[in-house]
């Protein structure tokens, strides 16, 4: 780049030179050349007499031929100059990714420690060591640190002045929304005003005295389930049915519980006690905020009523839970209205979506005996109990976006739950809520500013080389029939596959239909409201709609991936398509360890415990032989085995519960790695990353293992273990690699060492 700059100012000092030209005389230029000829030699010889104006002309075409060569040559240096640094570019662009790649990998690992005994201290020792948990922070890792660059490009965009300033633009409604959420001033200066105004429309606090006045039950219902979008009792949503993927039907299910596991009501152990009594504080304090009269006997009532639900309610990890044929139930709403008796459903349902249903409109139910308890429940609880009940429901889901002190409330519970010092900073929290409530339209302005359709391209590419694999090895599996396999691969061909974002967002008209209500940059409160009404109103007009199965549900600056099984639909986001998962100019060991794997695991899910019981189409049909099937079963108890051998804080592993996800960590692995070793075949070697001593066959499963450095607050371990599908990082790493024969191979693991031993599982 020197040699351009330096030749680029000679050409601008010949500029000049051609300026300062035109005004001197030509007698100058021909001095300067040395062009004048004595006329007396020249009459002696014959020759004709130079006129001036011919010296001047002459002396200009020789300095005009001088110019031309001196800037052909500049040219042509200037060619070979952008010539080689084109080749330069190309090449310093590959050399700084590999140098960024070695550093990123070498400061993470602890070189101690030996890959065959604890793989993951080994690959994230260096990392664990240099990093701690932010105090605003319950967790953080690898890929929280992508989440932070994403949120600086997520809040630089909101803040940067509206293009689209009309009334109806979604960009200027999520900027002016995020300016509403940190306009704290006046949020602090309305105090509990918005919630108060909520609780009115609901009847208050304390029922009329006068007998004569019943109590509306129906009414109240309506209001927390119909306009402030509130599960109590049960939830009630639109959903694709479950056994008929081409249509969308509303599914009922138990809900309606404050802390996120039921077994948090029984007070079981230590740590379930702490958290009940801090959620007595939570409820008194947030009660007398509201100002409510005697608020240790509606926390008590309220509290006493939420344990009776917990006692009905079956745990998510319940193996009833996890089988959908089990849990699946469509009725008419004659049916359902036999089953709860004291809840009017026809009634309910009419007026939210404003229709008339018929008695034989069906509906699926997924917790038939818990919705019949409910129902006796709600018979023989106080009115007023019931009342305060729902009222609490609804203050619970909105008060987050109250004044400082409801936000104080809210803290202090979670520091007791989940372990975090400090709140998160107000632009964060603000994000959260842009996200959850404008995914979309910030979604559209993000995929424009940093995500192109090249990436989108070359993704694309890394799941077909995956998917590739797996249907090679299903061919190759010994343990299921050819009429399985068959199934099976055409489940895999028939999987869509959604990368980057939808293109709708390309169009900013069709985003703009998405988010057809009022925002105000002062009222940050009822842009919640009018935000949550609208979703439902959204939602009523599926019911009757057709099934769009390219339809997202998470927005593309979302950090996630996922697999739908009742749309054979895998997406990944262009939030996670992101350094270090995934860099297009990092190594390919290192893209295939890392996104790559994450891909191999959303595939697998397709065919895990809860995945396969769907077909390519969505549809829970047992694609299965009964044969195939109990082997598969077989090989997946060796995997439940496997975990439940792995204990944190004193806390067992369900290996059961979080069967889905481990066996998608192994067969993600697996596929990943397979798909690294042909494009290997097909591509040649790749060149040795600097300063590394580590194979590109070992950088993968480096790769793989440092997707899942993370610290945890010990009280957030302790929810993880309880609620968590996934399990502990530190196992997630040793489960898979050390079920993996190549593992061992790779790192030159001796036979039986902690990360090889000699009997291993395997399913895919």
């Amino acid at each position: 780049m020197e040699k351009t700059y330096s030749l680029t100012a000679h050409y601008d000092e010949f500029q000049e030179v051609k300026y300062v030209s035109k005004y001197n005389s030509c007698s100058t230029l021909s001095n300067g050349f040395n062009l004048q000829v004595s006329s007396k030699k020249q009459a002696k010889k014959g020759v004709p007499r130079w006129s001036r104006r011919e010296t001047c002309l002459l002396s200009g075409l020789v300095f005009a031929m001088g110019i031309c060569v001196i800037l052909g040559c500049m040219l042509v240096l200037k060619y070979l100059s952008m010539e080689q640094d084109g080749q330069c570019l190309e090449g310093c662009q590959e050399r700084k990714a590999f140098m960024r790649a070695s550093k990123f990998i070498t400061s993470n690992i602890d070189p101690t420690i030996s890959p065959c005994t604890d793989f993951y201290s080994f690959a994230c020792g260096g990392w664990l060591r240099r990093h701690g948990i932010p105090e605003d922070k319950l967790i953080y890792g690898t890929i929280a640190a992508i989440g932070e660059q994403n949120e600086e490009k997520l809040e630089h965009l909101l803040l940067q002045p509206v293009r689209r300033k009309h009334k109806g633009s979604a960009e200027r409604k999520v900027k002016e929304f995020f300016k509403s959420c940190i306009n704290m001033r006046d949020i602090d200066r309305l105090g509990a005003r918005p919630m108060l105004q909520v609780i009115e429309d609901c009847g208050g606090w304390d029922l009329p005295e006068d007998p004569k006045t019943q109590w509306d039950f129906d009414e109240l219902l309506y209001k927390t389930q119909g306009v402030y979008s509130t599960a109590v009792f049960f939830s009630m949503t639109v959903s694709l049915d479950d056994k008929n993927s081409s249509r969308y039907i509303i599914r009922i299910d138990q809900d309606g519980l404050t802390l996120p596991e039921r077994t948090l009501y029984l007070g079981q152990d230590e740590e379930s006690i702490k958290i009940l009594e801090a959620y007595k504080v939570f409820m008194q304090t947030i009660l007398s905020l509201l100002g409510v009269e005697n608020v240790e006997k509606k926390a008590e009532e309220i509290l006493h009523l939420e344990q009776h639900l917990s006692n009905i309610t079956i745990s998510e990890f319940d193996d009833m839970r996890r089988d959908i044929s089990t849990m699946y139930n469509k009725v008419t709403l004659a049916q359902l209205q036999q089953i709860t008796p004291h809840l009017s459903w026809k009634n309910l349902l009419d007026r939210i979506f404003h229709a008339n249903f018929p008695e034989d409109e069906e509906v699926v139910v997924l917790a038939t005996d818990y919705m019949h308890k409910v129902s006796e429940m709600i018979r023989a609880t106080p009115a007023s109990v019931l009342h305060n009940y729902m009222l609490w429901r609804i203050v619970v889901v909105l008060s987050e976006h109250l004044s400082t002190p409801f936000r104080d409330a809210i803290h202090e519970l979670s520091k007791e739950m989940e372990g975090s010092e400090k709140q998160a900073e107000l632009t964060k929290v603000c994000l959260t809520q842009a996200n959850k409530h404008f995914g979309m339209a910030l979604g559209a302005i993000f995929v424009e500013e940093y995500f192109s359709s090249s990436s989108k391209a070359k993704v694309q590419q890394l799941v077909e080389n995956i998917k590739h694999i797996l249907d090679h090895r299903l061919e190759e599996l010994d343990w299921m029939d050819t009429e399985t396999k068959q199934a099976a691969r055409e489940k895999l061909k028939h999987m869509m596959v959604m990368i980057g974002y939808p293109d709708i967002l390309l169009q900013p008209e069709s985003v703009d239909k998405e988010y057809e209500f009022e925002v105000n940059e002062k009222t940050y409160f009822k842009n919640i409201l009018n935000s949550i009404r609208y979703s439902i109103k959204m939602a009523i007009k599926k019911i009757r709609q057709e099934v769009d199965k390219s339809t997202w549900l998470l927005p593309p600056q979302a950090l996630n991936a996922y697999y739908l099984p009742n749309k054979n639909q895998m997406v990944f986001p262009a939030g996670i398509l992101q350094p270090t998962l995934y860099d297009p100019d990092f190594p390919q060991s290192l893209n295939f360890g890392g996104i790559g794997t994450i891909i191999g695991h959303e595939l697998t899910h397709g065919y895990d415990d809860w995945g396969g019981q769907y077909d390519a189409n969505g549809n829970p049909i047992q694609w299965w032989t009964e044969d195939s099937y109990s082997k598969f079963l077989k090989k997946a108890e060796c995997i439940v085995d496997l975990y439940e051998n792995f204990t944190v804080y004193n806390q067992r592993v369900n290996g059961r519960t979080t069967l889905g996800e481990n066996i998608a960590d192994l067969g993600g692995l697996k596929l990943a790695y397979h798909a690294y070793q042909k494009w290997v075949r097909d591509n040649g070697p790749e060149r040795p990353l600097p300063r590394l001593k580590y194979t590109h066959n070992q950088l993968f499963f480096i790769a793989f293992a440092q997707n899942w450095c993370i610290k945890r607050r010990s009280q957030s371990i302790y929810l993880q273990v309880l609620t968590d599908k996934h399990a502990p990082e530190h196992y997630r790493v040793m489960g898979s690699v050390s079920q993996f024969e190549e593992f061992g191979r790779v790192f030159h693991c001796p036979r039986n060492s902690p990360m090889n031993p000699v009997h291993k599982c395997s399913v895919w």
